[in-house]
């Protein structure tokens, strides 16, 4: 079942809210139309048309409908999609609930992670959040939290991990740099654990792991951790997410994630096949001892 609010103002902007305030103001900035121009069509001020393209305000059924016939919308597929997305920005989440214990640019990754339909994910130094196990994520969190925080911070990641069983049409890619199969942090235990859950959900049909290699021809040291987010809807949206030690950046330009696009091709044809990965985490296993 789910829940839905009004939100108030003071309450956004929200990832939800920026990508519709953005795509609406493409469609507008597309035909040459002026703020003044929407404001008079929707019989509002400027302002509050700026508010909605700036993702600081939602925007009404019927104001949409009337903003989508004025533009001259006809594709009841790419209308079926920006009316659900106009709607989901009042969507409680489940991690609306956790407070301040997580910070915006996490419940923003959240947010990505819960609208896509497929998720292409690079870390050269720890294992992707949805595949770890609880022993595993534990450890890496203790190195970088406090103790009072690492409970929260793992059974948020464990919440997420449900993705994986939720949404049939959900797909995960992801490329692991090959050394951070052999220097999984803690007992031999929890490293053998990690690397029999890694190929248990490479068994499913949703799920793709590619291990790049220690020869790999690419200098993969150069990139910091990358995924890719195909939203869902109609058409699909690209964007790509960038982490670093403070927290994430939001690339949103088709240049730049065409960029992160082919880099991530380029890390897939260097990569070992999906067979051949398969193998190299069984071989892992037979050296993490019983």
């Amino acid at each position: 079942m789910s829940h839905h609010v009004a939100m108030a103002q003071s309450d956004m902007p929200t990832m939800r809210s920026r990508r519709l305030g953005n795509e609406l103001k493409r469609l507008r900035v597309e035909r040459g139309f002026k703020v003044q121009d929407i404001a008079d069509k929707l019989q509002c001020g400027q302002p509050k048309v700026s508010q909605i393209e700036n993702g600081k305000r939602g925007i009404r059924p019927l104001d949409l409908t009337v903003l989508l016939e004025f533009y001259g919308i006809d594709d009841e597929a790419y209308i079926a999609s920006i009316r659900r997305l106009a709607k989901e920005i009042h969507k409680v989440d489940w991690w609306s609930s956790q407070g301040p214990l997580l910070h915006d640019t996490l419940r923003d990754y959240l947010t990505l992670e819960a609208d896509s339909e497929l998720i292409r994910e690079y870390d050269p130094s720890v294992i992707p959040g949805l595949l770890q196990t609880e022993a595993y994520m534990s450890q890496i969190f203790a190195t970088r939290h406090p103790a009072d925080k690492v409970v929260q911070l793992v059974k948020t990641r464990m919440k997420r991990k449900e993705l994986l069983d939720s949404h049939l049409d959900f797909r995960l890619r992801t490329i692991i740099d090959a050394p951070v199969l052999h220097r999984i942090s803690g007992s031999s235990a929890v490293a053998r654990e990690q690397l029999e859950h890694l190929l248990a959900m490479d068994g499913r049909p949703n799920i793709n792991i590619q291990i790049l290699p220690l020869d790999a021809s690419i200098p993969a040291e150069q990139y910091a951790p990358f995924t890719l987010f195909s939203l869902r809807g109609e058409p699909s949206i690209d964007v790509t997410w960038l982490e670093h030690v403070t927290g994430g950046t939001l690339l949103e330009q088709r240049t730049d994630v065409q960029a992160y696009a082919r880099v991530w091709d380029e890390f897939t044809a260097a990569a070992l096949s999906p067979s051949a990965s398969r193998q190299y985490i069984r071989d892992r296993i037979k050296d993490s001892g019983s």
